[in-house]
């Protein structure tokens, strides 16, 4: 995808791109939506389908599946370690992203979205199956999970603010001021506090994304929104973060891959964890 100026294009494939590759034995279409009951009602045929909870997260320690654990994942599904895999999902492909940024802590940059996501293969019309395919079972050999790359923590943040180093809040508004703290229509729980980590700016996530098909906006939308309007570089060192880490996730594939940015971490601990600090400091 070269049309929309994006830096990275190959990490962006269109519905039409998938379409013509659903049997490709290199590739395997993975779906991963906030509806976990999403993918049983039909899906792509051919996609496996990753559960943000029950998949990429361990069950008893606040963090992600281990090596051992990614590599039975991987295998179950059939992908190989030079499997290019497509992620799409629901909500303008936030989840997509949020597991995107997951297999690549273990190294696993094979990867690209779906530009539009459920929402665009659906308005085309394209053909969806609620049969759940099966595939020989793979020999995968993951890499240690290299956090440092592209995850932060809150020691991280803490450096991050007294460097004077840029944060994005991807948080709605009501959010980010300490109206909410959560997104509207959801149950405000979560975090003792409410507002924003000290000097963060505010760009929603979702500003990155067309309404009306869940497409991603060209560069140029995206540079006037990040470095217009917020004054961000492609030299920066950035952290983005929300509640749990998945709508950053997305903010943080726009950075790094359509605008190209190399020094971009996602805190996943985010709000739920800042929010709940004993001495950090926020801001209203």
């Amino acid at each position: 995808m070269t049309d929309k100026g994006y830096v990275h294009s190959e990490k962006v494939v269109t519905t039409a791109w998938v379409a013509e590759h659903l049997t490709d034995p290199g590739v395997r279409i993975v779906e991963s939506n906030e509806d976990v009951l999403l993918y049983e009602r039909g899906h792509i045929p051919g996609a496996v389908h990753i559960d943000w909870v029950a998949d990429l997260n361990d069950p008893i320690t606040r963090d992600y599946l281990n090596r051992e654990q990614f590599e039975r994942l991987m295998a179950r599904h059939g992908i190989a370690n030079d499997t290019f895999i497509v992620f799409y999902g629901d909500k303008n492909n936030w989840w997509a992203c949020y597991a995107l940024w997951v297999f690549e802590l273990f190294g696993h940059t094979k990867t690209a979205i779906m530009d539009g996501g459920r929402l665009k293969w659906e308005q085309e019309g394209r053909p969806m199956t609620r049969d759940v395919p099966s595939y020989p079972p793979t020999t995968y050999a993951a890499q240690d999970r290299a956090d440092y790359k592209i995850r932060a923590f809150r020691d991280d943040v803490l450096a991050h603010i007294r460097a004077g180093r840029p944060l994005v809040d991807v948080r709605s508004p009501g959010e980010y001021t300490g109206k909410l703290y959560h997104m509207e229509g959801y149950p405000q729980e979560g975090a003792l506090r409410a507002g924003h980590i000290k000097g963060a700016v505010n760009v929603p996530w979702a500003r990155a994304a067309n309404p009306n098909d869940g497409t991603f906006k060209t560069a140029e939308e995206l540079r006037a929104i990040y470095e217009s309007e917020q004054g961000l570089r492609p030299s920066d060192s950035v952290i983005a973060y929300c509640r749990i880490g998945e709508r950053s996730s997305h903010t943080w594939f726009v950075l790094k891959y359509l605008l190209g940015y190399p020094n971009v971490r996602n805190y996943d601990g985010s709000w739920t964890e800042w929010g709940n600090l004993v001495g950090v400091p926020i801001e209203r």
